[in-house]
């Protein structure tokens, strides 16, 4: 298997895997690997649904699946993929036998964000331990690893987990940068039109004022694998410098989780995830919003 560019570093490369080093390690015991596949049920007003069904129709072996729509996330609350309590995600963990002994390496069967969304909830539930795999499964199987198929089944276990502050902000913070009250860069990593509110993707068009636009899926390369370093670093070149709060959002979390695994990667702090993101945003009709859209567009959702 060959080796990525972003991988000229791999000391400092503590939250990304190549395929290449995985299949080295598959196996271990102190190696843990998660799919968090989620997929979108079209016909059904954009339902997303765990996708267990392809986990068991081919995964990286030993892998155990994630059910990131309902366990991972608190499927009570009105807008999808809201995180989850403490006690709810360490209970997930542990019912698919995940330890905090483990370094958990998570992967996902697209574009990467679903298991960055993953990643990010363990690191702000005090698990450090954990790391993305470069491009996920298509990256995998392009570089002719293996796989196998069927359910996984593991014992369950203890894993402990305490919620720590900073990782994910709510609205009134993300009111209070819109409205100067509070110091702090907004940053939408979807895609532009949606950002400008030609496609209308939410329950309004548009995006949260003051905040800019780079998006996630200028940071891909072939095979979903991330950019060169460099490349990297040139586009995210204005939220890497100084050291402004950086708020990510989408349209669910999720998308500004992978944003937040790249920038985690070129060594940014200060980054935090508005977990409401437009969803929750876009709904609130008291709140702004700025657009320049076709009104007979029809909204759907994404995270």
């Amino acid at each position: 298997m060959s080796e990525p560019a972003f991988f000229e570093h791999a000391d400092r490369r503590q939250d990304l895997v190549s395929s290449k080093r995985l299949v080295e390690r598959l196996g271990r015991p102190d190696i843990a690997v998660v799919d968090a596949s989620v997929s979108k049920r079209l016909e059904n007003d954009d339902i997303w649904l765990s996708d267990r069904a392809a986990f068991e129709a081919g995964h990286i072996p030993g892998a155990r699946f994630a059910d990131l729509v309902s366990d991972f996330s608190d499927p009570e609350e009105r807008f999808a993929f809201t995180r989850p309590t403490a006690s709810r995600l360490a209970s997930a963990a542990g019912a698919i036998g995940l330890t905090n002994t483990q370094e958990i390496i998570v992967y996902d069967n697209s574009s990467g964000i679903w298991a960055a969304r993953l990643w990010w909830l363990f690191k702000a539930f005090g698990h450090d331990k954990v790391s993305v795999l470069d491009g996920g499964l298509t990256a995998w199987l392009a570089e002719s690893g293996p796989v196998e198929r069927g359910p996984s089944t593991f014992e369950s276990t203890h894993f402990a987990a305490s919620e720590r502050p900073g990782f994910f902000v709510d609205r009134d913070e993300v009111l209070a940068i819109v409205e100067g009250r509070a110091r702090g860069r907004l940053v939408c990593v979807l895609r532009p039109s949606v950002f400008a509110g030609a496609e209308h993707r939410y329950s309004r068009p548009g995006h949260i004022p003051s905040s800019v636009n780079f998006p996630y899926v200028e940071l891909l390369g072939p095979d979903n694998r991330l950019l060169p370093e460099s490349a990297l670093r040139n586009a995210l070149a204005p939220l890497v410098a100084g050291d402004e709060r950086v708020i990510l959002y989408c349209g669910g979390g999720v998308t500004a989780a992978g944003t937040a695994l790249v920038l985690t990667l070129l060594g940014a702090g200060n980054i935090s995830v508005y977990d409401g993101s437009l969803s929750e945003w876009s709904a609130d009709l008291s709140l702004p919003m700025v657009a320049d859209f076709d009104p007979s567009l029809k909204p759907s959702r994404s995270a």
